[in-house]
């Protein structure tokens, strides 16, 4: 995001000539030039964090990014994946080479960098659980492991026994994997891994989804909407809102409550009518 939108556009300009005209004219570029709100809104966020981050050197006295307004998101409603497709989704992909992969995106809600960076020491078979520690990421045109996105993100799950069985297969099958490999392995223990024991490209995962996702007759389907039929299923099955914020590594239980606001309401609304059942028999 720097070396392509901030400093062609900006790394020329002395700090204390930056203005907040300056700022808003680059984000009204960016926006003009077809990048999606959320994008441009990312772009403000980082240069207003690097500038907050000069005033606190005392190398500006303000900061100019905050008198810039970022571009309104406006929220679209997606479909979301239901009971029936997910099952459907199950039988469609049972026995894929990454069939432990899709459900634990489903069943555990993890992004697809932290799923790809989960090692079989973060796992625990025995307790049934999953620590993220890591994720895999493409920068600078190498796969680099980082830190996960903030402090809640780096959490320990409960994952669902047959979750955990399809693990506990991926492991036999990754291990015959190693074995025709030979010397071509290498060993980076990563669970999900490419046939040689690599870092999978975060592309070709996207590829292998979206034939996965025809098979199944959802081409509407992202990868990440896996996570959020996870809270979904979470919270129509009785989950706390803050039950769900750990599971996901939200930052905020307000993130959680805004995003699945729908599902809360439809969630209050069957315990409202069953507290009253009680009561009037």
């Amino acid at each position: 995001m720097i070396e392509s939108h901030i400093r062609p556009a900006l790394g020329n300009v002395a700090l204390s000539k930056l203005t907040p005209t300056m700022i808003r004219r680059v984000l009204a570029a960016k926006a003009s030039a077809d990048l999606s709100a959320t994008t441009v809104r990312h772009i403000h966020g980082m240069i207003r964090n690097v500038l907050g981050d000069a005033v606190r050197e005392e190398l500006l006295h303000r900061n100019p990014a905050l008198a810039v307004r970022p571009p309104s998101i406006r929220q679209q409603e997606r479909r979301a994946l239901t009971v029936e497709e997910a099952r459907r989704l199950i039988e469609t992909i049972r026995g894929d080479r990454l069939e432990a992969l899709w459900v634990c995106a489903l069943t555990v809600g993890l992004r697809r960098g932290e799923l790809l960076g989960l090692r079989w020491s973060d796992v625990d078979l025995a307790a049934g659980t999953l620590t993220v520690r890591q994720t895999v990421l493409r920068a600078g045109g190498q796969l680099h492991f980082s830190e996960p996105k903030t402090d809640r993100s780096r959490r320990t799950v409960p994952v669902p026994e047959q979750t955990m069985a399809l693990i506990r297969a991926h492991r036999r099958r990754q291990a015959a994997e190693r074995l025709q490999a030979g010397e071509r392995w290498q060993d980076f223990c990563l669970i999900f891994a490419s046939t040689i024991g690599t870092p999978m490209e975060p592309r070709n995962v996207d590829r292998a989804w979206h034939a996965t996702r025809a098979r199944a007759g959802l081409p509407w389907l992202r990868l990440h909407d896996l996570r959020h039929a996870c809270a979904t299923f979470l919270l129509a099955s009785g989950a706390s809102p803050r039950t769900v914020m750990k599971t996901l590594g939200h930052s905020q239980i307000t993130l959680t409550m805004n995003t699945y606001a729908h599902v809360l309401a439809e969630v209050e609304r069957a315990a409202m009518d069953a507290a009253a059942d009680r009561l009037f028999g």
